[in-house]
């Protein structure tokens, strides 16, 4: 990231708008805070990104439910921990 500073109201019109260096900035604050709802609202809106930190974090906590629905909402990189996961 830059030392520009956009407030998060403009990142998401900008994200809404199909931006996808917003949609990853946006990504960013939102795993900084820890908002896994706002970062499923970014994966729902097609942000390949989101679903990155989300795969991450449901592998760490072991969470198979969640890379299920991660690889069913489309996650490439979920499938692939979900197999590790499950040995396969």
């Amino acid at each position: 990231m830059n030392d520009r500073n956009i407030d998060e109201e403009t990142l998401r019109e900008l994200a809404e708008e199909g931006n996808e260096t917003a949609q990853k900035r946006l990504a960013d604050i939102y795993e900084a805070r820890g908002d896994v709802e706002a970062l499923s609202d970014l994966l729902d809106e097609g942000s390949e990104y989101a679903g990155l930190l989300l795969t991450r974090r449901a592998a760490k906590d072991d969470d198979a439910r969640e890379l299920q629905r991660l690889a069913d909402a489309g996650s490439p990189d979920a499938l692939e921990a979900l197999e590790r996961m499950l040995g396969d």
